[in-house]
């Protein structure tokens, strides 16, 4: 957030200050080999791309380690034949991004920017109401958040952005409510590596990502560079533990099974304690799947070593994004499921946003903390926001259903959508952030 409002003119005179609990000595000098992915990677979409550039952020990412897709294919995990693809040749539909590579690039630029207060490896103690005044002439600070840091160092704030997390401080002081649910949910990670040369190396308009919606949720793999590729796959906490607790061939196994054979199939196969490898094999030989690039992805080969991990999945609104002298963005502000691959550039959007507005704020000659300017804010994103994750649950919960009827009503559906172009270009915008 700094970068972003220290990047406009009218706003660069303002002091400003960031606080980090981690150490970014090690986020500034990340760096991995060729060969080696981080396993959180984010897909950032063309409106995403296109703030970044104009931040002055975009040509500083690592651009090696970028893999924009132009194609992407989502099939129903229980009805095959019900699927649904995009294409964009140019911009594309996203491109990815390990978020150390994003992170690295911001770092750099705000060491470009006028100089910027930075507490690294610092947390914050506590947040209160700043001092009263001591006379009638002394100024009235009690609106101001006052930040005690770790280090018993003090900070008032005219305003106070809370970007840190789900569960955030700044929140919690503000008193702000949060609404939402746990998916019992976990998404598990990988890096990934492709069977053969870079299926995609020369070619980079036949770049696609895949994604199949099993019923205990979706599983996705997309391309990184080199002929890598990020895993996620949403599934139940238990089968998450043993997903990850499985010897690597027989990971791969369940990977490459989870998109080729039946539901039926799977639950049989993460139920044995080993030998996934060799019943995926004799399941695809008599089953008589067909390799094909243009339905499924390559056969995955290996898992890069300690790339594999998990999170829970939740849903989070909160009732408000700003209240006086705060603003929430990102994770603070609301949480998202994985499967539209929206969390960070919903966050982006949110911190796009807040700059305008204080931008607007300073050329009006405005107070940046008081909420009436706030507002313009508030009223932009909490809307926005909220129609992506009602989408995104909307989904999950659509696709989490066995029963019969309603698997052939939303196949129905998705065909019909799938034969739609003017329909499918409109979905595509609306993800992208693109304005129509």
């Amino acid at each position: 957030m700094p970068g972003h409002v220290g990047s406009y003119p009218s706003t660069s005179n303002l002091k400003l200050a960031l606080i980090e609990s981690q150490d970014l000595k090690l986020a500034r000098s990340w760096q991995l080999p060729s060969d080696q992915y981080a396993n959180r990677a984010s897909s950032i979409t063309p409106a995403s791309e296109a703030f970044l550039s104009q931040i002055a952020v975009w040509p500083l990412i690592d651009s090696t380690r970028l893999k924009p897709y132009h194609h992407m294919r989502v099939w129903d995990g229980i009805d095959s034949s019900s699927q649904i693809s995009f294409s964009s040749a140019s911009p594309p539909i996203a491109t990815m991004t390990e978020n150390p590579n994003l992170q690295r690039a911001l770092l750099q630029r705000l060491s470009e920017l006028p100089p910027i207060s930075i507490f690294d490896s610092t947390k914050v103690a506590s947040i209160d109401d700043g001092p009263s005044p001591s006379s009638q002439d002394s100024l009235n600070l009690s609106s101001y958040p006052s930040i005690t840091l770790s280090t018993g160092q003090k900070i008032l704030a005219r305003l106070l952005v809370g970007a840190d997390g789900l569960n955030s401080p700044v929140r919690t002081f503000a008193g702000i409510p949060t609404r939402g649910w746990d998916y019992e949910r976990h998404g598990v990670v990988a890096t990934v590596k492709y069977s053969g040369r870079d299926m995609f190396k020369g070619n980079r308009n036949r770049v696609t990502a895949y994604q199949r919606f099993l019923p205990s949720g979706p599983i996705a793999l997309l391309a990184m560079p080199g002929g890598y590729a990020t895993l996620v796959w949403t599934t139940t906490p238990g089968k998450a533990v043993k997903i990850k607790s499985l010897a690597e061939e027989d990971f791969v196994a369940m990977v490459n099974a989870a998109f080729r054979l039946e539901n039926v199939d799977l639950e049989y196969m993460i139920g044995l304690d080993n030998g996934q490898t060799e019943e995926l094999n004799w399941r695809c030989s008599v089953t008589g799947v067909r390799e094909d690039e243009s339905r499924i992805p390559r056969l995955v080969e290996s898992v890069q070593e300690g790339s594999i991990a998990s999170f829970p999945l939740r849903y989070r609104q909160a009732d408000s994004y700003i209240s006086s002298r705060i603003a929430l963005v990102g994770d603070a502000a609301h949480t998202v499921h994985p499967l539209a691959g929206q969390g960070l550039n919903m966050g982006l959007a949110d911190v796009r946003s807040l700059a305008k507005t204080i931008e607007y704020t300073v050329e009006h000659g405005g107070d940046i903390g008081d909420e009436m300017y706030l507002d313009r804010y508030n009223n932009e994103m909490w809307v926005q926001n909220n129609r992506m994750l009602g989408v995104t649950d909307k989904l999950h919960k659509l696709y989490g259903v066995s029963w019969g009827p309603l698997v052939g009503i939303r196949s129905m559906g998705l065909k019909l959508v799938d034969r739609l172009d003017p329909v499918k270009i409109w979905l595509m915008k609306q993800a992208g952030g693109i304005e129509t």
